[in-house]
């Protein structure tokens, strides 16, 4: 018996609303899923909300169940926490994340959901394919034991870099932006902050998300001579504009992009997505992520949530989408 569910579209640049679709029931190798809690990425859906996805980029930025056409109407998300309703006896019941968009049901391969380990709740494990684009960054960048390591830009991605690099014994790690207010998140994340004045050089490696010129610029003067900025950053259809007449040819400085479509180069012919993906759960049973959960609305609320979002006026780092019980 098919399911009715409630969805966000972006219908044009700068304009959400909640639409009302019809789920067909799970076939063989499908699952049914019911969305317990989703989560804003809150870098990339600002852009595909404004229309900032470049026409040329179309195509490889699509989400894996992003259902419409940039810039819009377009269904799009990837941080999806739910319950199994309908599919294989060993999954139902089963809270699984999926990278799928922010929908109340839908139906997937069962390929498609991950498992989500006991004593991670759903609110944390939203965070799943952020932290998976963390992994992937620190095996594209190599951080050894005992290095000095900035973090330039402390929004979800950068917070969640700063975490795991805690891991690494001996490991100095200090995330750097220009909202003071991160000092609090860097506390709880046991890393050292700094404004990006302030910020300490001779950096053996700088991981940048910030995805602005002058973040990636600072990023460039607090490496070592012969160090690397590895960018995570997505700037959309803005450019992009550095200094490189100084120390970069001077010093041998590096820039490296680092993105999670692909498994990173150091790593691709020892694991699969799922098995990075599978990981990003397990890393979540870490308390400590919680720091990045800073606000819930419902689903109904989201079209207003993300123009408060785009504007800056909701200073968030994972805002959480919550669901009525079915």
């Amino acid at each position: 018996m098919a399911v009715q569910a409630s969805a966000f579209w972006v219908r044009e640049p700068g304009v959400g609303e909640i639409r009302e679709e019809t789920v067909a029931d799970a076939g063989p190798g499908e699952v049914l899923v019911r969305t317990l809690r989703s989560g804003v990425s809150r870098g990339t859906e600002v852009l595909v909300f404004g229309g900032h996805v470049p026409a040329d980029l179309r195509a490889s930025m699509r989400a894996p169940f992003q259902a419409g056409e940039f810039p819009g109407p377009v269904k799009y998300g990837y941080l999806n926490v739910g319950t199994v309703e309908q599919g294989p006896a060993g999954l139902l019941g089963r809270t699984v994340f999926t990278l799928f968009p922010h929908q109340s049901a839908y139906v997937v391969p069962v390929d498609a959901v991950t498992l989500v380990p006991d004593g991670v709740p759903a609110e944390r494990a939203v965070l799943a394919g952020t932290v998976e684009t963390a992994v992937n960054a620190l095996w594209d960048a190599g951080p050894l034991v005992g290095d000095r390591v900035s973090v330039v830009g402390a929004g979800m991605v950068g917070c969640c870099v700063a975490r795991l690099l805690t891991r690494i014994p001996g490991t100095e790690v200090t995330l750097v932006d220009t909202n003071a207010d991160r000092a609090r998140t860097a506390e709880a994340l046991g890393v050292t902050f700094a404004l990006p004045d302030d910020a300490a050089d001779g950096r053996d490696l700088v991981v940048h998300t910030s995805a602005t010129s002058a973040g990636l610029q600072r990023s460039l003067d607090l490496l070592v001579p012969d160090g690397t900025v590895v960018d995570l950053s997505w700037y959309g259809d803005t450019e992009v504009h550095l200094t490189l007449g100084g120390r970069f040819h001077t010093d041998r400085l590096g820039i490296r992009a680092s993105q999670v479509g692909t498994v990173a180069a150091a790593r691709r012919d020892r694991r699969t997505r799922a098995e990075r993906l599978a990981l990003a759960l397990d890393l979540l049973r870490d308390p400590a992520f919680d720091a990045l959960l800073t606000g819930c609305s419902k689903l109904e609320e989201l079209p207003e949530v993300m123009v408060a979002l785009a504007s800056g006026q909701l200073d968030a780092l994972c805002h959480g989408v919550s669901y009525p019980a079915s």
